[in-house]
């Protein structure tokens, strides 16, 4: 299929079987050819000025046009050829200092050179992509960010961990990536479904995704109360019956139609006088005989395909309950838009001891009230609300700097290790306990002044 990514268009056909990190130009018709490395032979304008203050922006510095571009390629000649014409032709090149003309052709390189690298998907790779592009679909989360949470967490392989995310997908498959398919992930999703479109981004093998668990937000409470049963699943069992319901009723018109067939009156003589037109309601009705048989078969079809796969829906849902039933999940990561309050809370009686974990939200006040009410609840200590500072720099030689754009914020995180609750302690000697902790503010000493 056609690949378009960055205004250009091209095919991947040509690229299976190289390895990753290989770069390749985009010819005619869009189809892709290894780029041969070429050693760069220095120009020969490498005249520069000492500065650019009488340099003057006023789009008449470059002699071609837009049409003589467009003719260049008609013409079949290449990025880097095109690159050497704007620079000959562009009147303010030789009195800008160097630092800019490296700059000027860098950019002039992007614009006209089609020439794409292939790298392996990673987490840093797609969660800053992610980030640039589309930051409302993972809720903010910034890379750095994301970093924490999974140093915070302790992930590591042989762990089984808890995800509750609504970032598409891409905090689940840097879980995934850093566990190494070792150990169980167990999903909390609210809704139909899970949404996993930037975990199959990762590449994922097989094997990764054995160890994979999902489980709905809707029977969490259920399952913390006991009552918790795989009988009524989403709008299957009803489709289901409307399917036999229709084949019945298929079935009844069939049984019907024969009857009626049986009933007619058949004598020799009308026999002789209307042969031709029995024939022809004869062939009409083995034909929707046979259409009718047809759709008969379908019907019974999907109605067992339905029941096999509402039986592995069933069978996938008991599996994560057992493992949840066990309570002793290594650690908890959340990352919704929900409130994070009721969803830890509910989600924390499902991790072991002496366990970490980590919440992250776009905005403070929420995980503020959370902190309170964990104060409150006890059972976690080392509780943590932090925000990451990130700024980029330009690192290259004699010019190396802080970027003039960066981000205004990246989340917020509130992480803790849980510990055994002692559930016999009432909420006063808690928040006793709580104050006892706290010390005792130090009293300014008052010294006399003499004149």
């Amino acid at each position: 299929r056609k690949i378009i990514f960055e205004k250009q268009w091209f095919y991947l056909d040509n690229a299976i079987g190289h390895i990753y990190g290989t770069t390749f130009e985009v010819t005619n018709g869009g189809n892709l050819q290894p780029k041969q490395e070429v050693e760069e032979t220095p120009t020969e304008t490498k005249e520069a000025g000492t500065d650019n203050r009488n340099i003057v922006d006023d789009g008449k510095s470059q002699k071609l046009t837009h049409d003589d571009i467009k003719a260049l390629k008609d013409k079949g000649i290449k990025g880097q050829e095109i690159v050497q014409q704007l620079i000959e032709n562009s009147t303010t090149f030789r009195d800008k200092t160097e630092f800019a003309q490296d700059k000027y052709i860098k950019k002039k390189k992007k614009k006209y050179e089609a020439v794409i690298t292939i790298v392996k998907p990673s987490t840093r790779i797609l969660s800053t992509m992610y980030y640039a592009r589309e930051p409302g679909k993972i809720n903010h989360l910034r890379y750095d960010t994301l970093a924490q949470m999974l140093t915070l967490g302790n992930i590591r392989a042989g762990n089984k961990m808890i995800v509750m995310e609504t970032c598409a997908g891409l905090v689940l498959g840097a879980v995934m990536e850093r566990m190494g398919g070792y150990g169980s992930i167990i999903q909390m999703y609210p809704g139909a479904g899970p949404v996993r479109a930037a975990t199959s981004c990762f590449g994922f093998p097989k094997p990764f995704f054995d160890n994979l668990h999902e489980f709905p937000l809707s029977k969490v409470h259920s399952l913390l109360s006991g009552t918790f049963s795989t009988e009524t699943l989403p709008s299957d069992p009803e489709e289901n019956a409307l399917v036999e319901e229709e084949s019945n009723g298929l079935t009844d018109e069939k049984q019907t139609s024969h009857q009626e067939a049986e009933e007619e009156p058949t004598t020799e003589a009308a026999m002789e006088i209307n042969q031709t037109e029995e024939q022809e309601t004869m062939d009409i009705n083995a034909e929707d005989v046979e259409f009718k048989e047809n759709k008969e078969k379908e019907n019974k079809e999907n109605v067992r395909d339905k029941q096999i796969k509402q039986w592995e829906r069933r069978k996938k849902l008991m599996e994560a309950a057992a493992l949840l039933r066990e309570k002793n999940a290594d650690g908890l990561i959340v990352a919704s838009k929900f409130h994070p309050t009721p969803l830890l809370l509910s989600l924390l009686e499902f991790v072991a001891p002496s366990r970490p974990f980590v919440v992250y939200c776009q905005y403070k006040e929420p995980l503020l009230e959370c902190y309170t009410k964990l104060r409150e609840r006890g059972g976690v200590i080392n509780l943590k609300l932090s925000e990451t500072w990130l700024r980029n720099y330009q690192v290259l030689p004699d010019r190396s700097h802080p970027k003039l754009t960066m981000s205004g914020g990246g989340g917020y995180l509130l992480s803790g290790i849980t510990v055994v609750l002692d559930k016999g302690r009432s909420d006063s000697s808690n928040l006793e306990a709580l104050k006892m902790e706290e010390p005792s503010p130090k009293r300014c000493k008052v010294q006399d002044l003499h004149c």
